[in-house]
């Protein structure tokens, strides 16, 4: 089983686990990649099982995946955040990690701007050195904007969830839709890899550190903290509704077919 997500702590910490075979598993063969690049994966026969963005999976490809309920990011605080290097209004060229991001889609809530795509890791120095006029960022850039100068302009996490009254869900793993019949046991395999990473900590330390772009080891803890919780374990559906319809709202989104299943 081909198995897509991201290099950041929260995915090599609760999958750890399941990739090297800590728990009751069909074979895993690991695939690491930023959540961008993963999105554009996700719509290919190759993205058997993959994290994929809520924003990427309203964008048309409900008809090839399905979900699952373990293994997301969701919750509340895990918001995207838009910085400058100033106090200064959101606008201009405002950088954003990926069209298909959870996040692009959130920065839709206070308006339309002129966004510039590039990768999450290079948001903050493009703001730094004024290549862009503010920056969306997400992972572990919640946690290191301040110490290099930047100043937080809008937590779109926090205007999500004043609006929708819900935890924001970011990203989900996905199922093949033709892989539909392996669902309930990778489903529970990633539940176990949850709770084998929370009932051993220190276990996934060094795959962690490995695949980490931010080294400090505060950083690090503050980021599992964060975006590994009981949503992790149990993605909340009415959310993931929740987002989906706003975005059929806004015209982002194709019409659902009622027909097709969203979850396993």
């Amino acid at each position: 089983m081909n198995f897509a997500f991201s290099p950041c702590p929260n995915d090599t910490f609760a999958f750890h686990a399941i990739v090297h075979g800590l728990v009751d598993s069909p074979a895993v063969t690991a695939h690491l990649d930023d959540i961008e690049a993963l999105n554009i994966r996700a719509a290919t026969p190759a993205a058997e099982v993959t994290k994929v963005s809520i924003n990427a999976y309203g964008h048309g490809l409900a008809d090839r995946l399905v979900l699952l309920r373990a293994g997301g990011a969701a919750g509340f605080g895990v918001g995207p955040i838009v910085v400058a290097r100033s106090k200064r209004h959101v606008g201009g060229r405002v950088a954003i990690p990926g069209e298909r991001t959870t996040a692009a889609l959130l920065l839709r809530q206070l308006g339309r701007f002129d966004t510039v795509v590039m990768r999450f890791d290079q948001i903050e120095d493009a703001v730094l050195r004024g290549d862009v006029d503010c920056g969306v960022l997400i992972h572990e850039g919640r946690f290191t904007f301040e110490r290099k100068g930047l100043t937080l302009l809008v937590d779109l996490g926090s205007v999500w969830e004043e609006r929708m009254r819900s935890p924001l869900p970011l990203a989900a793993i996905a199922v093949r839709r033709d892989l539909a019949h392996l669902a309930p046991r990778v489903d529970a395999a990633l539940k176990a890899s949850v709770d084998y990473a929370f009932a051993h900590p220190d276990a996934s330390r060094g795959y962690v550190a490995a695949h980490a772009r931010e080294m400090d080891p505060d950083v690090t803890k503050r980021h599992i903290a964060l975006y590994v919780n009981e949503y992790t374990r149990a993605l909340d559906e009415r959310a993931v509704r929740t987002m989906l319809e706003w975005g059929r709202r806004e015209g982002v989104f194709p019409p659902a077919d009622p027909a097709r299943p969203l979850f396993v």
